[in-house]
C-alpha cells in the first residue's frame, strides 16, 4: 500500500496552511511588494537525512504555483551542516507566507529519517529489519511513516484493520493468553509475549509474528531457539520474532544479535527531535 498518495498529501499541507496562515499574513502583505521576487535556499544547520522534499514543494505549490523550487540533494540524502538542499526563485509573499510551514515539514520528516537511519546502520551487520509503530502526530502517520521508510527503516501496521495483533490489554480483557483458542483467519496475525511461557502458548497458536516484550537479551536469545527448535514440531513457517521496548541506540546491536528478525521502535516517531533547517533569502 502506498501510503503517502497525493490526495491525502495535499489534504494535510491544506490544513496546515489554514491553520499558520489564518485569512491572510499580515505582515508580508503589509511590507512586501505584490510583484518583489527573491531568491532563498533551504539550508541545513545540521547533519542530517533530507526527507520530505516533495511536502515542501507542494506547500509553496499551494499558495503560488509560479515559484520554481529546485531540489540540491536527493530525498533520503545525508548531508552536512551547511548543504543547500533546495533553491527557490519567486514572488517574496508567496515564499515568506510558506516559510514556516515548509520548514516544519522538512525539519519533522527529515529528524525521524535521520534517528531511523541511525538505528539501521547500527544492526546493518544482521539479518534483522528495524520497524516503527503507531505511536505518531495525530494526522501525520502517513508522512511519519514515509519519512521512516526514507531513513532506511520498515512500516509496521498502518492501521487497525490491518492485521491481528493481541496485546497485554487484549489478553487481559480474554482472561490471559491460554484463554486464546485461536485467532482469527483470513487476517496476519501477531501475539505480544512478556515472557518465555507465553513465547510457549503463542507458538501453539501459529501466528505470524510473537512480539517479545521487554524481554530481556537472555530471554531474547532464548525465544530465538525455542522458536527454531519449534520446526521440529512441525511449525510451518515459523513466525517471525519481533523485539519491542526500551530499544535505545544504545541497546539496538545486542537486541539485533540475538536473532530476532524485527526491531520495532516507537521512538522514531513518538519522540523524535526536528532537525534544523532555516530557510535564507538570498
Amino acid at each position: 500500500m502506498n501510503y503517502v498518495n497525493n490526495l491525502s498529501l495535499k489534504e494535510i499541507v491544506r490544513i496546515a496552511l489554514k491553520e499558520d496562515i489564518g485569512t491572510r499574513d499580515i505582515t508580508t502583505l503589509s511590507l512586501i511588494p505584490r510583484n518583489k521576487k527573491v531568491k532563498a535556499v533551504f539550508l541545513a544547520k545540521e547533519d542530517l537525512v533530507v526527507c520530505g522534499l516533495h511536502v515542501a514543494a507542494l506547500v509553496i505549490s499551494q499558495l503560488d504555483k509560479g515559484v520554481r523550487f529546485l531540489p540540491c540533494v536527493r530525498e533520503g540524502a545525508a548531508v552536512k551542516r551547511g548543504k543547500e538542499i533546495a533553491r527557490l526563485t519567486g514572488r517574496a509573499q508567496s515564499i515568506l507566507s510558506a516559510e514556516r510551514v515548509s520548514l516544519n515539514f522538512l525539519s519533522l520528516l527529515s529528524g525521524i529519517a535521520t534517528k531511523t537511519r541511525k538505528f539501521a546502520r547500527a544492526v546493518k551487520p544482521y539479518k534483522v529489519r528495524i520497524l516503527d509503530t503507531r505511536k505518531t502526530i495525530p494526522g501525520l502517520r502517513l508522512l511519519e511513516k514515509y519519512a521512516v521508510r526514507t531513513g532506511g527503516g520498515f512500516n509496521h501496521r498502518y492501521c487497525l484493520d490491518e492485521m491481528v495483533m493481541v496485546k497485554d490489554n487484549h489478553l487481559k480483557a480474554i482472561g490471559g493468553i491460554d484463554k486464546l483458542k485461536k485467532l482469527p483467519k483470513n487476517f496476519r496475525s501477531e501475539i505480544e509475549a512478556k515472557d518465555l511461557k507465553e513465547l510457549r502458548s503463542a507458538l501453539k497458536l501459529h501466528p505470524d509474528i510473537i512480539m517479545l516484550d521487554n524481554m530481556r537479551i537472555a530471554d531474547m536469545r532464548k525465544a530465538v531457539r525455542i522458536r527454531n527448535e519449534s520446526a521440529l514440531g512441525k511449525i510451518n513457517p515459523l513466525p517471525k520474532l519481533e523485539a519491542s521496548g526500551g530499544i535505545t541506540l544504545r541497546n539496538v546491536k545486542k537486541v539485533a544479535s540475538t536473532g530476532v528478525d524485527f526491531i520495532s521502535v516507537g521512538g522514531l516517531t513518538h519522540s523524535v527531535d526536528a532537525v534544523d533547517i532555516s530557510l535564507e533569502i538570498l
